[in-house]
């Protein structure tokens, strides 16, 4: 359901701009310096370990958190002086699950539908599509203290797609879904940019960034580290990787050596298994490769190449997996924020 939102991308101007972003917790920087340029209709990743600077940084773009230095603008506005008419342009999902542990999932969607403007039949019937969109129908009335966190993260997901916003904040959004609810979310999020909003996500799962957004910014110690498309960033921490297998585990010494000859690299090889790995800068080097290959009598068996993924060009940029939580003991993008929201 999209709501009578004014277009508030008209004009073409950005969906989000954020220049020197600084936000500090006991003196300790969270958010160092972020700049941002998120263009409308797209879905925008976030990368970072923990720590980094991610959720503080959504928080002071959707007008939770005033930044002590830099400024940003939503759709043209300024998040500080225009915060009350931007929030009717944004949707907001936390990590952590906002809605009524006292209330039943339906109860829930029903009271958040009153609140968004909804008529009580309008509300009543959004609430029941999403109760089923979301596989919570069977529990539509149990009370929520016998959900399962999956489960209240789903209704929590729910209620932020009650009505659709030009501009929707996702952080971290399907932490503790299980791989077929998180399957259809990506299906929801792909929808809501075809019908006209603009995402911003953060995930800790590379291989969400990698399937959802059109450019993706890494941020670490609360600065952007790197951005581009995923290609980009892939292309950036090195070559592809090709690997080829010799039909004769006989021809693998020779096979290796003309590898290394055409390619001008220095090879790797499993003669065991008849496989030779090495770099490769660009796919116009193969064809000189298979016929230098065909000229000696070596027949290939396979031959693949793989580009370096964004496991790899996270653990380059950051020094560490995207899964490691144990970089950061004292985390400031988790400090309770001890000023009041813009």
């Amino acid at each position: 359901m999209r709501h009578a939102f004014p277009d508030p991308a008209a004009d073409g101007v950005p969906a989000i701009e954020a220049r020197g972003l600084v936000k500090a917790f006991g003196g300790r920087r969270a958010v160092d310096g972020v700049d941002l340029l998120v263009r409308t209709g797209t879905i925008f990743g976030i990368l970072g370990p923990n720590g980094a600077g991610k959720t503080t940084t959504i928080r002071m773009l959707a007008t939770l958190l005033k930044p002590d230095e830099g400024t940003a603008r939503i759709f043209g506005r300024d998040v500080v002086k225009e915060p009350h008419r931007l929030r009717r342009l944004i949707g907001v999902t936390g990590q952590y699950a906002s809605v009524d542990e006292t209330l039943t999932a339906r109860e829930n969607l029903i009271i958040f539908s009153r609140l968004l403007g909804l008529g009580r039949g309008e509300a009543r019937r959004r609430s029941e599509e999403l109760l089923d969109r979301f596989g919570l129908a069977g529990a539509a009335d149990r009370p929520l203290k016998q959900f399962s966190g999956g489960m209240r993260r789903r209704l929590d997901l729910a209620a932020s797609l009650i009505v659709q916003p030009p501009l929707l904040f996702l952080d971290e959004p399907t932490t503790g879904l299980d791989p077929r609810t998180r399957a259809q979310l990506w299906d929801m999020i792909r929808e809501l940019v075809r019908t006209g909003s603009t995402v911003l996500l953060t995930t800790q799962y590379l291989d969400e960034a990698d399937q959802l957004a059109d450019r993706i910014a890494v941020i670490d110690h609360g600065r952007v580290a790197a951005e581009g498309t995923a290609d980009e960033l892939k292309a950036s921490v090195g070559t592809s990787t090709l690997q080829l297998m010799v039909r004769n585990g006989r021809d693998v010494a020779e096979a290796r050596r003309i590898v290394e000859r055409t390619l001008r690299v220095r090879t790797a090889a499993m003669p065991e298994s008849g496989t030779i790995t090495a770099p490769l800068a660009g796919a116009d080097d193969l064809a000189g490769l298979l016929i230098a290959l065909r000229e000696q009598g070596i027949a290939v068996a396979e031959i693949s190449v793989r580009k370096p993924t964004l496991d790899e060009v996270f653990l380059a940029i950051t020094g560490r997996p995207a899964g490691d939580r144990t970089s950061n003991e004292h985390d400031p993008d988790r400090e309770p924020e001890k000023e009041a929201a813009v």
